[in-house]
């Protein structure tokens, strides 16, 4: 094979579908897989997915991609597993049987178990680098204990096994069954100490939770254990969060670009290699080895994807049929309507969860779906506004699936008064860990290149987010209100 005899397995488990990705050194992809997987709201507020369809799937796309290779995955030297960071699931680490569905980040289901350590809210803050939130594990993690008899039973005979759905993933993917975990996983459970980097007994006191079903805590470059396909045995390397991942997309990152990665959620992440200050954004530990870390000032965007299939619904359209129609829409549509997108929650920097989602002004699906986007620009842009000083951001690249859109790109640029780039290749989280696989490769930034948008004067688009941004401080005011009577 030449210059490819090298092959990375990236393994992108995500809230539409597991894929396996073979890339080579270059970052040129040489297979691909991908199964789709389901999603439930069995309720308000609930979330889930299905465990044993997460492994299975991720198992069926590992060897199709194998398949694709034939002799030539003898070539792959390592693998690597990214997936969304904040899913739990609680499971029996003799059988491996999961006692729980993997609950979603955007579960809210134990909202209830927040109220009641919201007096530790800012020593939470202090320790984690997170504000309190129910869409983070802990508390998630707290709901199955006190509901799941199943749970109860096998914490009572030191069975139990709970944490991030990545730990369950790699105890029935591998081997060796481990319980590790990687930091950028741990830290999204609200148990994890940002400067310590280890489970914090303050954190697991505030929740009741025991400290011995969590796995432990390696770093994010580790002799994880062997990954079996096709008869063929991988040392898996690499475990990363999806968005952690999605940085290194283009190569290790760089200072004074913002990385905005586009699909359920948005998120905008600002690299550093020192612990950035607490402001009003999350702060957190994207990647670690023996020899560097990276953290980032992250910011959340919770309705991106997941707000046009909302719309969808509201509808009952087709959400990939919406999708389709928007490049068009977003040029011709010159007066959408406004909306506060509030859909799984207003993220930060506002962070105010039980804001019902709704749009001001009139206008048919069209309409309301530029309304959309142009909501996900503005409050990108509040969280632009956000980042501490010491970030001076120069640039902005933008991936995943919704950075497809120009539309949504220019008026990024327009706001923001920065260069937007688009790179070739869109799909950052699966490229990053590959990325990783291969020591931090300087070669990956040949994939940056692809198309860039000027920032340009759009009075009209400027008039819209003057009027957003008073429409959002009122609606949130009255959530004070209704809350704390002020």
């Amino acid at each position: 094979m030449g210059a490819r005899a090298a092959l990375y397995l990236a393994l992108d488990q995500g809230g539409q579908s597991s894929r396996a990705l073979v890339f080579d050194a270059q970052g040129d992809i040489a297979a691909s897989a991908a199964v789709p997987v389901t999603t439930q709201h069995p309720a308000p507020d609930r979330v889930e997915q299905d465990p044993e369809e997460l492994v299975v799937s991720l198992r069926h796309a590992t060897e199709s991609a194998l398949t694709q290779l034939g002799a030539d995955s003898a070539h792959i030297v390592a693998a690597g597993l990214a997936t969304q960071r904040s899913n739990v699931v609680c499971w029996d680490r003799a059988s491996g049987a999961a006692l729980t569905p993997v609950l979603s980040w955007q579960d809210r289901r134990a909202a209830n178990v927040i109220d009641g350590v919201v007096e530790h809210a800012g020593d939470i803050r202090m320790r984690t680098g997170l504000v309190l939130s129910p869409h983070y594990g802990a508390s998630k993690l707290r709901w199955c204990l006190d509901h799941v008899p199943a749970v109860t039973a096998a914490a009572q005979a030191e069975r139990l096994a709970f944490g991030p759905l990545a730990s369950y993933l790699l105890y029935r993917l591998l081997e060796e069954r481990p319980l590790w975990v990687d930091p950028s996983n741990a830290a999204r459970t609200l148990l994890w100490n940002l400067r310590d980097e280890q489970w914090d007994t303050h954190l697991l006191a505030f929740f009741g939770l025991p400290r011995a079903p969590l796995p432990q805590c390696v770093a994010s470059q580790h002799a994880y254990g062997t990954l079996r396909v096709n008869r063929q045995n991988i040392p898996l390397t690499v475990l990363i969060g999806d968005q952690a991942a999605a940085l290194f997309g283009y190569g290790p990152p760089l200072s004074g670009t913002v990385y905005v990665n586009l699909g359920t959620g948005a998120f905008l992440q600002s690299p550093s290699r020192r612990l950035p200050p607490l402001g009003a954004l999350l702060s957190t530990l994207a990647y670690r080895d023996d020899k560097i870390r990276y953290y980032v000032q992250e910011g959340t965007v919770n309705g991106a994807g997941s707000a046009l299939q909302w719309l969808a619904a509201q509808h009952a359209s087709d959400p990939q049929a919406l999708i389709a129609q928007l490049p068009l829409w977003l040029e011709s549509i010159a007066e959408p309507p406004l909306f506060i997108n509030s859909v799984a929650g207003l993220g930060s920097p506002y962070w105010v969860a039980d804001l019902t989602p709704r749009f001001i002004g009139t206008g048919d699906l069209a309409a309301q779906a530029v309304a959309v986007i142009e909501s996900i620009v503005f409050l990108l842009h509040s969280n632009l506004v956000a980042l501490s000083s010491e970030a001076a951001p120069q640039r902005i690249v933008v991936s995943g699936g919704l950075s497809q859109l120009d539309g949504l790109c220019q008026r990024l640029a327009d706001i923001a008064h920065l260069p937007v780039q688009r790179p070739a290749a869109v799909e950052a989280t699966a490229r990053g860990l590959a990325c990783l696989l291969a020591g931090r490769s300087p070669r990956w930034d040949s994939h940056a290149s692809g198309i860039g948008f000027t920032p340009r004067d759009n009075t009209a688009f400027s008039q819209r987010h003057a009027r957003f941004r008073a429409e959002l401080r009122l609606a949130t005011h009255h959530v004070d209100i209704a809350k704390h009577g002020v």
